[in-house]
């Protein structure tokens, strides 16, 4: 098979779709992998870790697009690069596809394109495998985050996540206790912050309860996630359903309730945002004021740690990725169904996604 690994091209999208450890592994099961000219330097690969290890390095994104069977990708590509793939092609990547334009979707459908959405591979138990490093880089990297924009200089309320003595810590809360919940969780407990945690799944907050003590957890429901947020320092968004845009959850109204300058981290904002009054934004100016609340609003967290992200990003997605190369995508959809519940479009349908009507898009 022919895989094709671009550069990503979304601002400051350092990642990149597989590593040269990763590429070895395809071009030892026979597989010519095109890699584009400099698609690893944000994460510290050069073309020649990928020459080394048997694969071709093309001038351009197109050739690349053009050539490939089966795309690998981080970002959800742009539509001029969605042009670029074969018809009847294999796109890889965190697609996000519930949140993403119609024009986007109508062409993966014109093409046949088969596009396998990373974050709904689902193993046995319902643990979103591939997703899920990446979730615990998020996570933890939130206390680094919440601490920053706490500082009165950065807009915040002037207070530490860890409180001094006479001085109490921070109100932290986290809406969602999966793995992002958990992670930011623990990386706010160990900061010193006094952590809430509010969940629809008592499994989870029961996991909580046993695994990190003194985080205080809530069902999340409308009225307590009311209350919650009217004392939070912190608010961090964590809300995912899988194939889905992420619910609402806090209204405009309850952001208007907080204290002044509290920190909004809304994570769920790749899938739309769980916050009504967030906004999609980058890395280099990663904060505005709304309702005199400072959101942080950025979809790709991890891909300022894009080393330590490519390096966990092949340790749970390679098999998938060499089981699909080997086999194709037909054969193993129907012999696994991690990967059949991540196909959102397959031979012009659309499948495994929800679209909600009047949901936010970008681009």
């Amino acid at each position: 098979m022919y895989i094709g690994i671009p550069k990503e091209s979304r601002p400051f999208e350092y990642r990149v779709g597989l590593s040269p450890a990763g590429v070895e592994i395809l071009t030892h099961l026979g597989h010519q992998v095109f890699v584009e000219h400099e698609a690893g330097m944000g994460a510290g690969f050069k073309d020649e870790d990928y020459e080394r290890v048997g694969a071709r390095i093309a001038f351009s994104a197109q050739e690349v697009f053009g050539r490939a069977d089966f795309l690998l990708k981080i970002s959800r590509p742009l539509k001029q690069e969605m042009e670029w793939l074969k018809d009847g092609a294999i796109l890889a990547g965190f697609l996000h596809l519930a949140s993403a334009s119609q024009d986007q979707i109508d062409l993966l459908l014109e093409k046949k394109i088969t596009a396998l959405a990373y974050e709904q591979i689902t193993d046995a138990a319902g643990k979103l495998v591939v997703l899920r490093p990446f979730s615990l880089i998020c996570g933890a990297m939130v206390a680094q985050i919440a601490a920053r924009l706490l500082q009165t200089n950065r807009g915040g309320r002037g207070i530490m996540l860890s409180g001094v003595p006479g001085v109490p810590p921070a109100e932290v809360v986290i809406l969602g206790g999966g793995a992002v919940g958990m992670s930011a969780a623990r990386a706010m407990r160990n900061a010193g912050a006094h952590v809430t945690v509010l969940d629809k799944n008592m499994a989870a907050l029961e996991n909580i309860h046993a695994t990190l003590p003194g985080v205080v957890t809530m069902m999340a429901t409308g009225r307590n996630i009311e209350r919650a947020t009217a004392y939070a320092d912190v608010l961090v968004g964590a809300v995912l359903v899988s194939g889905q845009r992420a619910p609402v959850v806090v209204t405009r109204e309850m952001v208007r309730a907080m204290k002044p300058r509290s920190v909004i981290i809304d994570v769920s904002i790749d899938q739309g945002g769980c916050v009504e009054t967030s906004r999609p934004t980058m890395h280099d100016n990663p904060t505005f004021i709304e309702e005199n609340m400072v959101h942080y609003c950025v979809p790709n967290i991890s891909s300022v740690v894009a080393r330590t992200a490519s390096h966990v990003f092949l340790n749970s997605a390679i098999p998938f990725i060499a089981d699909i190369a080997n086999n194709g995508i037909d054969a193993m959809m129907k012999k696994d169904s991690s990967i059949e519940a991540a196909v959102n479009t397959h031979q012009g349908k659309l499948v495994n996604l929800v679209r909600l009507s009047g949901a936010e898009v970008k681009e």
